[in-house]
C-alpha cells in the first residue's frame, strides 16, 4: 500500500492559483498546480500542491501577498492514487 501526504492551498479563481504558483517558486518553494481533490468541491477545480514541510513557509508567503479567493489549506492523504482523505491544515 503506497501512501502520499501533501498539502494544497485551494482558490475560487484560476488565476489566484497561477498567481499563488509563482509566488511560491520565486520563495524557492517546491510546488505544483493539480486537480483539486473532490473533498474541496468548491472553486476552480485547481489547486497549489506543496509539501507538509514547507507548510510554514507557505502560509508566511500567503499571509505577505494576501491573495483574494483562498478557499482554504488542506492536508491530502491519498492511498495508491485513489482514496483520497483531505483535512484543513
Amino acid at each position: 500500500m503506497q501512501q502520499e501526504v501533501f498539502g494544497i492551498a485551494s482558490f475560487r479563481s484560476r488565476q489566484q492559483v497561477l498567481k499563488f504558483e509563482g509566488a511560491l517558486r520565486r520563495s524557492g518553494i517546491k510546488v505544483e498546480v493539480i486537480t483539486t481533490p473532490r473533498d474541496v468541491s468548491v472553486g476552480c477545480g485547481l489547486s497549489v500542491k506543496f509539501d507538509l514541510g514547507d507548510a510554514q513557509h507557505v502560509m508566511e508567503v500567503y499571509n505577505q501577498l494576501r491573495p483574494s479567493n483562498l478557499i482554504g489549506f488542506y492536508r491530502v492523504e491519498r492511498t495508491n492514487g485513489q482514496r483520497t482523505i483531505t483535512r484543513p491544515l
